[in-house]
């Protein structure tokens, strides 16, 4: 298989390593210093794109694969807001787009336990729910967009939940709000971590991502899973949960 990689930071260059790993050819990298070679004519030479680039370039490089003609993986986080028209255009125009806020295995395996953590808990109201996640310092957006969805999955079915706020101290004693503190230190691939607590005890559950190529390889296994495919597809897809 053919990949164009969009985006060839220290995520891209993991996918390249699992790409080549995996049998396949990179065709095509854009990056910062070349732009101007994301267009048609280039990403067809490509069976499907992987873009890790940023929440600026995000929306643009996915609309350059739909112009394409060429299924798209995005992994890029911080673009939440657009999604619901992307997602309609790639329906319209016929495309393939496969979008998921963490691509580890592991983190969607953590998805479905926090869903039902969060069902549990819906008949226990005297315990308060907390999210913390860590990431390296260069990450751009805060919070994560692994936290959101975890939050989003506890707002569903936590009914005591009706928002999210960002390190808000007051959101501690606040039931309506689920608090989500977000650190950025070091070169820590990522942390997540959801705590339950009331008076007597905490109840916690945490996904530590011991370095990026758990990330890489569900991204390139994404890519194996879409290229022949249309409309928008997800992680539970493609792991069948």
């Amino acid at each position: 298989m053919k990949i164009a990689l969009l985006g060839y930071g220290k995520m891209g260059k993991e996918i390249e390593k699992m790409a080549i790993e995996r049998k396949h050819t990179v065709t095509l990298i854009i990056d910062l210093d070349n732009q101007h070679e994301l267009n048609s004519d280039n990403l067809r030479k490509a069976d499907v794109a992987i873009d890790f680039s940023t929440p600026d370039s995000a929306v643009r490089n996915i609309m350059a694969c739909f112009d394409a003609g060429i299924p798209v993986v995005c992994g890029t986080t911080g673009w939440n807001k657009e999604l619901d028209r992307i997602s309609s255009m790639c329906r319209d125009k016929q495309q393939a787009l496969f979008y998921s806020s963490n691509f580890s295995i592991g983190v969607n395996i953590f998805f479905v336990l926090n869903e039902y953590m969060a069902g549990l808990m819906n008949n226990f109201n005297q315990y308060n729910v907390t999210l913390e996640e860590t990431h390296h310092t260069q990450k751009l957006d805060a919070p994560s967009g692994t936290a959101i969805s975890l939050a989003e999955q506890i707002i569903k079915k936590l009914d005591r939940k009706n928002r999210w706020a960002l390190e808000n101290p007051e959101a501690k004693n606040d039931f309506d709000t689920l608090n989500i503190k977000a650190i950025r230190e070091g070169d820590i691939k990522g942390i997540h971590e959801i705590s339950y607590e009331s008076e007597e005890d905490i109840m916690s559950i945490r996904h530590f991502a011991k370095s990026r190529k758990g990330f890489a390889l569900g991204a390139v296994m994404a890519a194996e899973y879409i290229k022949a495919k249309k409309g928008i597809h997800t992680m539970r897809d493609l792991l069948g949960m």
